[in-house]
């Protein structure tokens, strides 16, 4: 419960930095940007839920290699969705961006936000396969300390970033994509210190 409370947070977190930029503009440019990609996760969803249900399968009957190859599989379908986002990034972004209806100031600023955003992608759906695995594994805990150490993250790269740095909506997007690296290179420790003999 803790770990899905938190998937949205780093929208939350972006909207609450960027209100203290002095302009409602950029807390809607925020808005509309972290609304585009949570919709746009949430779609591949399924790497989370499915690999989930084909681990635990896979854990029941006890074939540990067919549970290494689901998190593989997984894993090479996040990427490949990934890279299929960066590389269709401006036409995916201007039909988002055209649906959305917002104003021609707050869409220049949610374009400075999709563009840094996007490069957060293979780390964000990778994390889904991730966690989807570890739930599947019957370990919730890594998914929930990952979830909880990403948002502190954010927060506190997005704060230093645009209050420190002098970055505006640039910086609060970098933030952002730091925080999912960070979550997705914790998840990959995680799996490295507990499940290295698969």
């Amino acid at each position: 419960i803790v770990a899905n409370i938190t998937v949205p947070l780093l929208g939350l977190v972006d909207m609450a930095v960027s209100g203290h930029l002095g302009n409602a503009v950029y807390i809607g440019a925020v808005a509309v940007g972290s609304m585009i990609f949570n919709v746009v996760y949430w779609v591949f969803g399924f790497l989370r839920m499915g690999t989930s249900g084909m681990t635990s399968q896979a854990l029941g009957r006890r074939d540990m290699n067919d549970v290494a190859t689901t998190l593989a599989r997984s894993i090479l379908v996040a990427m490949a969705v990934a890279v299929f986002i960066i590389i269709l990034q401006k036409p995916l972004g201007s039909v988002a961006l055209a649906l959305v209806g917002a104003s021609a100031e707050i869409n220049t600023e949610a374009w400075h936000y999709f563009r840094i955003c996007v490069w957060g992608a293979p780390a964000m759906l990778c994390l889904y396969s991730l966690t989807g695995w570890y739930i599947g594994m019957q370990n919730t805990r890594i998914p929930m300390v990952v979830s909880l150490s990403q948002n502190v993250v954010n927060i506190v790269a997005s704060l230093l970033l645009v209050f420190v740095c002098g970055m505006m909506v640039e910086g609060v997007a970098l933030g952002t994509v730091i925080a999912q690296w960070w979550g997705f290179l914790m998840a990959c420790l995680f799996y490295r210190f507990h499940y290295r003999r698969l």
